[in-house]
Parts: C-alpha cells; sequence; structure tokens
C-alpha cells in the first residue's frame, strides 16, 4: 500500500513538474446548471461512501460476530469480508463511480472527448 502511495505522489509531482497537458475547466452553460452537477456528484459520492464505510466497518467490524457463523468455503464470513471482501468491494465501487461519473458528465455535457 506504501508503494503504491509512493507511486502515485511521484507520479503526480513528474506530471505537475514537466506540465504535461494542462485539462481545460469545465464548462458549463450557467451557474445552476453546475449548481446542479456537483449536487449530484456529492450525492453519487455519498452513496458510495456509504457503502465503502458499510463493508469494511461494518461487515469487517461491527458485525463481525454476526457473519461469522456463515461459513463460505471454510472460511467465517467475517474474516473473509476483514480480508478479502472489502478489498473486492472498494475495487468494484471505483468501477461504479467511473460508470456513474461519465453518464452524469454527459448528462451535463461536459465529457471528455
Amino acid at each position: 500500500m506504501h508503494c503504491f502511495l509512493f507511486f502515485s505522489l511521484l507520479i503526480s509531482f513528474w506530471l505537475h513538474i514537466t506540465n504535461i497537458k494542462k485539462e481545460p475547466a469545465m464548462a458549463f452553460e450557467t451557474k445552476e446548471q453546475a449548481q446542479a452537477y456537483w449536487k449530484e456528484n456529492l450525492r453519487i459520492m455519498g452513496g458510495l461512501l456509504f457503502v465503502w464505510f458499510a463493508v469494511s466497518f461494518g461487515a469487517g467490524i461491527l458485525f463481525v460476530d454476526a457473519l461469522d457463523t456463515i461459513q463460505i468455503g471454510g472460511f467465517k464470513l467475517g474474516f473473509w469480508f476483514a480480508q478479502q471482501g472489502s478489498i473486492y468491494t472498494f475495487v468494484a465501487l471505483i468501477f461504479i463511480y467511473v460508470v456513474r461519473m461519465n453518464s452524469l458528465d454527459k448528462k451535463y455535457n461536459v465529457q471528455e472527448d
């Protein structure tokens, strides 16, 4: 995890230093359209953060005893969520966010070409 963070920061720093391709700011037709876009964006992020919290904290910590009564493949479900399930959920949330934001961008006509 620390290596990923290090390399992400290194790449971000390199892109900043070399000043590669600056993206233009989003061009909304009206201020109300921009506010509606960001309101929907925050709603999407809030929902995904709730799922993230429920899976990581709820299934991995709070409800682990109840989930441990169920076994899948010889492993207790609470253990599985703490070790594997939350990681799979996080990856799925990334893809869900990308799909939802692409559709939101198209809805407000600010998609990338």
